[in-house]
């Protein structure tokens, strides 16, 4: 049984890794025919595209789950919180340790800056929100519907500024530019529009699946373990369902295209630091324990300290790896 889970794991690790490499090389491709900026490709489409395994876990979690209402809550306020803890920590550190091997430890990683900080900010901003309606009562429906609001305006705000400046992006040098054919191209099939989204539909349904299977593996062999709900969602589950996002940005950032990588883990940021906290608020749930608290806290830390490196000119794989501590410190915490 262990090494069917095992391998369930390895297939669907081949699977996702084959998706990415189909929906980069796409979405590539249909940036530079629409004349898009790198930060925009990256920050709203690569992000929303390879987010739908984390959004739909906690909605499936909390109205298709068991006949536990209280398991069913902590499971979607985990993969909610877990989610960006994944990508600011780990994601951030795996993408340090491949472009530290590839290009070099103290070589500056150089995303398009103003839309990297920009990502940064409105993630941080959410998440004080988010933070701050943890302590909001249960008897007060009417101010957590509040913030909820503000939560979903602000990516609203967010989207339209990114798509804003994706045109002066474009003329100052910074648009999505392909190295390569499209792969299904190779099949003989005429190039055009209609192929790239055709490839990119075949990359996202082969990112979705493998995630899922992922899932799957993990939570069997979790399974073993005897890990509470709530642990489970916050530290095993979104290493899952945060793999494409983490395989997307390694492949573009030892390609040297930091713009598209950075702003695959950042633009998921702040989709799911706003939209999923936003559903995260309602939930009964949604209360100051410790687990949710230690996992916010070094989410926030771990986001600041990355902008902080980035404001400081210091955005380099041998100071970028040590975000990696906040996944592993909250494993120590809660585990």
């Amino acid at each position: 049984m262990l090494g069917f889970d095992i391998g369930v794991l390895l297939v669907a690790l081949l699977i996702i890794l084959a998706g990415s490499q189909l929906f980069t090389n796409a979405l590539e491709h249909v940036g530079q025919r629409l004349s898009l900026s790198e930060g925009l490709v990256g920050s709203v489409f690569a992000a929303v595209g390879t987010a739908l395994p984390e959004t739909l876990i906690p909605i499936v979690a909390v109205f298709f789950g068991g006949p536990s209402p209280s398991i069913r809550g902590h499971i979607g306020i985990g993969a909610i919180l877990g989610a960006p803890l994944i990508l600011v920590s780990m994601a951030m550190a795996l993408m340090a340790l491949f472009a530290g091997i590839k290009r070099g430890w103290h070589v500056h990683l150089r995303p398009e800056i103003s839309g990297f900080m920009r990502d940064l900010l409105y993630f941080l901003v959410a998440f004080i929100i988010a933070l701050l309606a943890l302590f909001i009562p249960a008897q007060q429906p009417g101010a957590r519907v509040l913030a909820s609001v503000a939560l979903v305006f602000l990516y609203i705000i967010y989207v339209t500024n990114t798509v804003r400046a994706s045109k002066m992006l474009v003329q100052n040098g910074h648009g999505t530019h392909t190295e390569h054919p499209l792969w299904l191209k190779r099949t003989g099939i005429p190039h055009g529009l209609w192929l790239e989204l055709t490839q990119l539909a075949l990359g996202l349904a082969l990112i979705i699946a493998g995630a899922k299977m992922f899932v799957y593996g993990v939570e069997q062999l979790a399974l073993f373990t005897g890990i509470s709900a709530l642990v489970l969602s916050l530290l095993i589950v979104p290493v899952a369902t945060e793999m494409p996002e983490k395989i997307n940005s390694i492949l573009w950032v030892r390609r040297g295209k930091d713009t598209l990588a950075f702003g695959n883990i950042t633009g998921a940021l702040v989709f799911q630091g706003t939209l999923l906290t936003a559903f995260g608020v309602q939930l009964p749930g949604w209360q100051p324990q410790a687990g949710i608290l230690w996992s916010m806290g070094l989410t926030f830390a771990a986001a600041l300290w990355v902008l902080l490196l980035s404001a400081n000119r210091r955005l380099t794989p041998a100071w970028m790896i040590f975000s990696g501590l906040a996944y592993a410190l909250l494993f120590v915490l809660v585990a």
